[in-house]
């Protein structure tokens, strides 16, 4: 239970990929901290999704994938102060150009389709962006290259955007998740072998839970980060600290 408590009442905050993992702990989040939450996922309706409790979130479709799919969201957005670019896939078979598409450029797509709009927001301290950076931003992926390359993309974008509209109203941050157990590493944390390398080489000695990252995930969006823009906050137990 954190020992934070954050107010966002009635402002307007989209979560990409919010029916899982980091995207869904910090939609919830969110919602209890009074905000109205839309959240986005790639299955035609919120009833595709059965197991997935998503009572008090508006959900719409979005492929990320699909350039038409990302205007027609973004024009459907009346309103919004908090955007949490956090839809990805790691695609182990995806092309190079795919996994970057998804990754990396559908980030900037969607931002920029919705800067307009993020600029009119009265959060104070002004709108807010965060994407999810990763591991992988820091260091070498031989087996993903282009979702390797998209997460290191995430660091720079994130820089450039928030030095790009500083003076429009709008922070720009990022956090660099550390390893969490979702249906996307799914094929890492369900593995024994591959969850004790991880928690092995981790100085916290565990892997983290998807609260775990949706509470700074908050705070960067908070009045309380108004001064903090173009950084992106490490959450990885120490993972990156040694070697």
């Amino acid at each position: 239970m954190s020992g934070i408590v954050f107010d966002f009442s009635q402002l307007n905050v989209i979560v990409t990929g919010g029916t899982s993992g980091i995207g869904l702990a910090t939609a919830r989040s969110f919602l209890a901290a009074g905000a109205r939450v839309t959240v986005t996922g790639q299955r035609a309706a919120p009833g595709e999704y059965p197991d997935v409790d998503l009572s008090g979130l508006d959900y719409h479709c979005l492929q990320l994938d699909d350039k038409g799919s990302i205007a027609d969201f973004a024009g459907s957005v009346k309103s919004v102060d908090i955007l949490i670019n956090n839809a990805g896939h790691i695609m182990p078979d995806a092309d190079f150009a795919q996994a970057v598409q998804v990754n990396l450029n559908a980030v900037y797509e969607l931002s920029a389709a919705l800067r307009h709009t993020l600029t009119k927001s009265v959060l104070a301290g002004g709108a807010s962006i965060i994407n999810i950076a990763s591991m992988m931003s820091y260091f070498g992926s031989p087996h993903l290259p282009g979702y390797g390359a998209a997460k290191a993309g995430i660091v720079q974008l994130t820089k450039t955007l928030a030095v790009a509209w500083a003076k429009e109203n709008i922070r720009v941050n990022a956090i660099a998740a550390g390893s969490v157990p979702t249906s996307m590493t799914a094929t890492y944390s369900d593995n024994p072998y591959w969850a004790k390398v991880v928690s092995d080489k981790t100085p916290l000695g565990r892997w983290a839970t998807p609260q775990e990252m949706a509470e700074p995930i908050m705070f960067l969006c908070s009045p309380s980060a108004s001064y903090i823009t173009g950084h992106t906050l490490v959450v990885d137990g120490g993972y990156s600290v040694i070697d």
